[in-house]
């Protein structure tokens, strides 16, 4: 399943890699239940799907964390959902789509957003300090002088931990100087960046199913 490869180390999938960080993600929603930690990051009842034919990042780091979300698109309830939180100081992407399937209630019927970016290989989407709230992801890994099992304060790699409430300082984090993931599909509940420059960006509503990413 591990491989060395050019100094680095490969994984065939990267959910493999993802099972440690929510693991440690289930233990920050125990200390939520426990009124230990204060989930403050809202985002939206839905998940998205995102897909990219190759994305580099350099200065990876990925931990536990916790999102706090609305139960429908109503935005009358929140829960608390736990999450990898994969980030990056600097990442470029190749042949970016980005999907969402929201069911309108008043038609009945659920309209698809989908955004594509960066098909031109000479002009990829570029991102400054990215982080991604992962619920699920599948990829082709390849990271370079990584470290598995460092602690999510003690880390020295990718930009600062995203919110220091809904983690756990001691708890389970990895992290590499480099980080290559191809064939990309995932399930997101949020992604933030400092710059995020999308190239080539094509934006599309419709009632297709087809429209996902994947």
């Amino acid at each position: 399943m591990e491989s060395q490869v050019r100094g680095g180390t490969r994984w065939k999938r990267f959910a493999v890699v993802m099972v440690p960080s929510v693991a440690a993600a289930a233990c920050v929603g125990v200390g939520l239940a426990q009124g230990a930690l204060a989930a403050s990051f809202s985002v939206s009842g839905q998940q998205f799907k995102v897909s990219a034919s190759h994305l580099h990042g350099e200065g990876f780091a990925q931990y536990g964390g916790i999102d706090s979300v609305y139960t429908s698109t109503d935005g009358e309830k929140k829960t608390q959902v736990p999450v990898a939180i994969s980030s990056f100081d600097d990442a470029t992407i190749s042949k970016m789509c980005q999907s969402v399937a929201t069911p309108i209630p008043l038609i009945g019927k659920t309209v698809y957003l989908r955004l594509e970016a960066g098909n031109d290989a000479k002009k990829p989407v570029k991102a400054e300090n990215l982080y991604i709230d992962v619920a699920q992801l599948d990829a082709d890994a390849e990271f370079k002088d990584i470290d598995i099992g460092v602690a999510v304060k003690d880390k020295t790699r990718g930009p600062a931990v995203k919110d220091t409430k809904t983690t756990l300082p001691g708890g389970f984090a990895q992290q590499a100087r480099e980080a290559d993931l191809y064939g990309v599909k995932q399930t997101a509940w949020a992604t933030t960046a400092g710059t995020f420059k999308l190239s080539g960006l094509s934006m599309k509503l419709g009632m297709d199913k087809g429209m996902e990413c994947y």
